[in-house]
């Protein structure tokens, strides 16, 4: 698997940067690596990396995703065309001068025009919630769940009709799925072009519909889906499963968006890559020193306390933290240690302070 590379490094660009300072790194790239410009063989390549990181880092959405969760962020949502789509590089290209346009120049990327050519149609989007713990989201986890989706009819094969009796050509728009109206102007001919209201843009009329699925070609099913959710995720990830929706005849199937919601934890709290712990120790430990064993995502850690600590002092245990999704390293724990101060003193606990205190 090829692993890409920031879309800041590509740029050249801070995270501060703004939108015009984007925009300014990329139009200077673009003209240096456009493949009407340069001779490196690999332009192409290189055109197009610019581009899906300027398509994203322009974007205040999908700048959002990638900064919190970096590549896992913009995948997990987006098909690498919805990453261009939204782009505004019209404004960018059309003072360039170069032979291909606009259209041209992402039609290499896709095979088509960016706009998009007509496509098989999609069926329905599916939302699953998951809860997972803190130490699920802090190592990644994977997880099954049975989902409710409408998958193909396992009779009809998704052609909605009985075995043997194939659908009939829609006799009103030839198997098109289209009617043509042309209207004549003083102003020249206008065709107008709409779906079929016989066949509903089908091409096809079933006579004979498939007695399981009763004609919708598709039937109602539990599916057993594997997901594996990556380490460092936090409240609000969203995965993009797809394919994993619903499926309609003659179509694909939809995609399922599994949001993630991380549970509170009776012990760590997280703020970002940081994990908290509060610790009590005694009024005597901590005048005197000590040292405390106190528990991390991976198990338990020894802390030296050093005499004359005083209540709340913070104590860090290095990449003992969370490994953010786009992190390559874990931060940091910091242990909050409470001095108790006793509510109940014995006669003689008494004279020993009092003598302590003169």
């Amino acid at each position: 698997m090829t692993v890409k590379r920031d879309y800041y490094e590509i740029l050249g660009v801070s995270k501060e940067a703004s939108k015009e300072e984007i925009k300014k790194a990329y139009r200077k790239l673009a003209m240096q690596n456009h493949p009407d410009v340069s001779k490196d063989p690999n332009a192409e390549e290189k055109f197009k990396e610019i581009s899906e990181a300027y398509a994203v880092l322009s974007d205040e959405k999908k700048k959002a995703q990638y900064d919190q969760y970096g590549h896992a962020g913009i995948d997990s949502q987006y098909t690498e065309e919805d990453i261009f789509r939204g782009a505004n590089f019209e404004d960018i290209f059309k003072n360039f001068g170069f032979g291909g346009g606009f259209e041209d120049i992402f039609s290499s990327f896709f095979g088509h025009g960016f706009g998009g050519s007509p496509q098989r149609p999609k069926g329905e989007d599916l939302e699953y919630n998951m809860h997972i713990t803190l130490k699920e989201a802090a190592f990644g986890t994977e997880k099954e769940i049975e989902a409710h989706i409408f998958d193909t009819c396992p009779k009809c094969k998704g052609s909605r009709s009985e075995k043997g009796h194939e659908p009939e050509k829609c006799p009103q728009c030839n198997g098109t799925g289209q009617m043509k109206i042309v209207q004549r102007t003083p102003f020249g001919a206008f065709t107008t072009v709409s779906t079929c209201p016989k066949c509903r843009g089908e091409g096809h009329i079933v006579t004979y519909p498939c007695k399981e699925c009763r004609g919708q070609g598709r039937l109602r099913t539990k599916k057993k889906i594997k997901i594996k959710i990556p380490e460092g995720v936090d409240d609000g990830f969203t995965l993009r499963l797809r394919g994993e929706g619903n499926r309609i005849p003659n179509g694909d199937a939809g995609d399922l968006y599994v949001s993630v919601y991380v549970e509170e934890d009776d012990i760590f709290r997280r703020e970002g890559d940081i994990i908290y712990i509060e610790k009590e120790i005694s009024f005597p430990e901590a005048a005197l020193g000590t040292k405390i064993t106190v528990p991390t995502l991976e198990g338990e850690a020894e802390i030296k306390v050093p005499a004359g600590t005083q209540s709340h002092t913070l104590f860090k245990l290095k990449g003992k933290g969370i490994k953010g999704v786009n992190s390559w390293k874990r931060g940091d724990q910091l242990v909050r240690v409470i001095v108790k101060v006793p509510d109940k003193l014995s006669k003689k606990q008494k004279e020993l302070l009092e003598e302590w205190e003169e």
